[in-house]
This record gives C-alpha cells, structure tokens and sequence, in this order.
C-alpha cells in the first residue's frame, strides 16, 4: 500500500446501489450482474488506452451503510443508452492498494487488504467515505484508490 496521486478523470457507466451485506452472499450481490451488464453494453477500446474503473461513491455513511457502484471506463461514449451516467474522479492523494491474479479473485484480495488496513485503529491513515475505486490496469492486475481524510 502507498500514496498515490491521481488526476481528475471522467468515467462514463452503468451504476447500481448496494451495500457490504448484500455483496458478501453470491445470491444477493449486485456488482457482479452490474459488470456483466457493463461487458455487454459499452465497448471498451483498449488498444487505444481506454481504461475500465469500479468506482464506489455516494456513500449513505461507512463502510455499513449503502453506496453506488459505478462500472465504468475513461473512453468516448459512442451510445445514448439512457442508463449510461458520468462521475468525476476528483485529482488528489489516495491511498492505493495493489493485486495480481486471477479476477475477480485479486479483486476481493486488494478490498481485504482495506479492510484489514482500517480496521486496524492504530492505522496512520482514515477513509473519507466519498469516493473510491478500482483501476484495473490489465487483465490480471488491480489498484484500490481510497480517498482518505
């Protein structure tokens, strides 16, 4: 885990509201419907460096309460599917967590390491609870950007 700067970026997506609970059973979670949903809706145009994001905003209060989730990428949108949203990703110093592997396996791996981490109260760093999100860079390789306080 490292600080890390990120500049502002606009991400374009699809987005659902869910919570912890709900995502920690397989029969009741949304983010894997969401992403399958993303997958046949946009097209992602990676040979020219479009970049796909998880962003995790809108937070009802902590880690226990609701949240959005955003699949989304940083490329031109070239549909007007009315499900379709934008955020911006505001530029600052985030708290990054990083895996490799198998997804979505390195995923969940990254967001035990964030929780592991803030659970622990003698941590030098806390979560904002405003935005946070997922860039994947490959295939096999994710970053956790937290916005911390």
């Amino acid at each position: 885990m490292k600080l890390k700067h990120f500049d502002e970026k606009t991400i374009t997506g699809l987005t659902i509201r869910t919570n912890n609970e709900l995502e920690m059973n397989p029969a009741t979670g949304k983010i894997p419907g969401l992403y399958a949903q993303f997958d046949e809706t946009i097209m992602v145009n990676y040979q020219a460096g479009e970049k796909v994001f998880g962003i995790y905003h809108n937070y009802e209060s902590d880690h226990t309460g609701e949240f959005d989730v955003m699949a989304g990428f940083d490329g031109e949108v070239n549909s007007t599917d009315a499900r379709l949203k934008q955020i911006v990703i505001p530029g600052g110093e985030y708290l990054v967590f990083q895996q490799s592997g198998e997804m979505p396996q390195c995923v969940i791996q990254a967001w035990q390491q964030v929780w592991d981490y803030f659970a622990d109260a003698e941590s030098e760093h806390r979560r904002a609870f405003s935005i946070d999100f997922e860039f994947y860079k490959s295939e096999n390789e994710v970053e956790v950007y937290i916005a911390i306080v």
